[in-house]
C-alpha cells in the first residue's frame, strides 16, 4: 500500500513520470508562456507545497509520523518535530530523485496503470483487510 499510495500522489502532485504533456505547446513550456512573475511564483509555489502535503501525508500514514525512526538511546533524545521534518524532507528528496531518474508516462500507460493496476490492488486490499476484520471479529463495536 505504501508504493501504491506513493506512486499516486507523484501522479497526483503532477510531478515528472506523470505530468502527462499532450499538446505541442505543452511539450515546450505550457502555462510558463502564460504567466509571469506573481502568478507563475504562485503556480510554482502552489506546486511545491502539495509536494511536502504529500510527503507529510506519506511520512505520517507510513513512517509513524514524528516517532523517532528507532526508539533506543540516542535516538529518543532527539525532538520530535525533528523526526518529523526529517522525514518530510526525505520523501521531498525523493520526489526530485524520482523527477530525474524516471522518464516521463504517456496518457494511455497511466489510464494502464490506474485502471488495470491500482484499483483491482486497493480493491482487493480493502476486501482482504475487512474479511481478516471480520473474520478474527476485531471490528470496534
Amino acid at each position: 500500500m505504501f508504493l501504491l499510495f506513493f506512486i499516486s500522489a507523484l501522479a497526483e502532485t503532477n510531478r515528472h513520470p506523470f505530468d502527462l504533456p499532450e499538446a505541442e505547446a505543452e511539450l515546450v513550456s505550457g502555462y510558463n508562456v502564460e504567466y509571469s512573475a506573481m502568478g507563475f511564483a504562485l503556480f510554482f509555489l502552489g506546486e511545491y507545497a502539495n509536494m511536502l502535503l504529500m510527503s507529510a501525508l506519506t511520512s505520517i500514514f507510513f513512517l509513524g509520523g514524528w516517532l523517532p525512526l528507532f526508539n533506543f538511546f540516542p535516538f529518543i533524545l532527539i525532538p520530535e518535530p525533528f523526526w518529523l521534518g526529517l522525514k518530510i524532507c526525505l520523501f521531498v528528496i525523493l520526489f526530485c530523485w524520482i523527477r530525474a531518474a524516471l522518464p516521463r508516462y504517456r496518457y494511455d500507460q497511466l489510464m494502464n496503470l490506474g485502471w488495470k493496476t491500482f484499483l483491482p490492488i486497493s480493491l482487493g486490499w480493502t476486501c482482504f483487510t475487512a474479511s481478516i476484520l471480520i473474520s478474527f471479529n476485531w471490528l470496534p463495536c
